[in-house]
């Protein structure tokens, strides 16, 4: 059975996408620390002015967020950033050819006030892997199977407890993984290559690393064929 474990984030990329379309179970890593400064509550659109980043502002209640469980975190809704994070998308998108396909959808999803992160952006996840085909794969949290150790002893523990076989994982985590230990607990590895197609976008030149939104809204029910292999 194949697994992938990968923090929750804010609208990801086609890579992402890939990856739970290699999955037969896709556990979202939410409760490791919070990484301020990573895609967890952000991502980037495509813009006449180039990228443009869309940020969800989250409350640090006066200690360091970094310390703070990525499901602990709370969404600073005093901030009205859903509104603005509408605009900036209907802004820039509006002349793409599937955008109205897409924007009642969205616009109720930025409509959700769920009080944490996690609760508003897997959901999205999860809804945005159904819309560009992905029926087979199933969704945990980490949060829920409570596993302990640190690094790849805990991965193996979460991929043990559900019975994983293969883990595929992302490039970046080649330098950390002790392939060892998952020899040793007879489970496969996998390192993700991403290599995908250009599509059209609004404005050249081309960028790779946008929110998934870019290319539905550029290409409509023809996303699967520019992510999955």
């Amino acid at each position: 059975m194949n697994c992938v474990i990968l923090q929750p984030s804010y609208i990801p990329w086609c890579g992402y996408f890939d990856q739970i379309n290699k999955a037969d179970v896709f556990v979202f890593y939410d409760d490791v620390q919070y990484d301020k400064h990573g895609w967890r509550n952000r991502n980037r659109i495509k813009t006449h002015q180039g990228g443009q980043w869309l940020t969800i502002p989250v409350h640090s209640k006066g200690v360091v967020i970094e310390n703070t469980p990525i499901h602990q975190v709370e969404i600073a809704w005093e901030q009205e950033w859903n509104e603005r994070h509408w605009r900036a998308i209907t802004q820039a998108y509006s002349k793409a050819p599937f955008f109205h396909q897409y924007a009642s959808w969205l616009e109720e999803v930025l409509q959700r006030r769920p009080a944490c992160l996690a609760d508003f952006t897997i959901p999205l996840t999860i809804e945005l892997s159904r819309m560009v085909g992905i029926h087979h794969t199933r969704f945990l949290r980490s949060s829920e199977l409570k596993a302990s150790g640190q690094k790849t002893d805990r991965l193996i523990e979460i991929l043990s407890q559900i019975g994983a076989t293969h883990y595929i994982s992302g490039p970046s985590a080649r330098s950390y993984i002790e392939n060892e230990k998952f020899e040793e607990a007879g489970i496969t590895l996998e390192y993700m290559e991403y290599n995908y197609p250009e599509y059209p976008q609004l404005y050249p030149p081309f960028d790779a690393y946008v929110t998934i939104l870019d290319l539905l809204f550029m290409v409509g029910p023809e996303a699967p064929r520019y992510i999955f292999k």
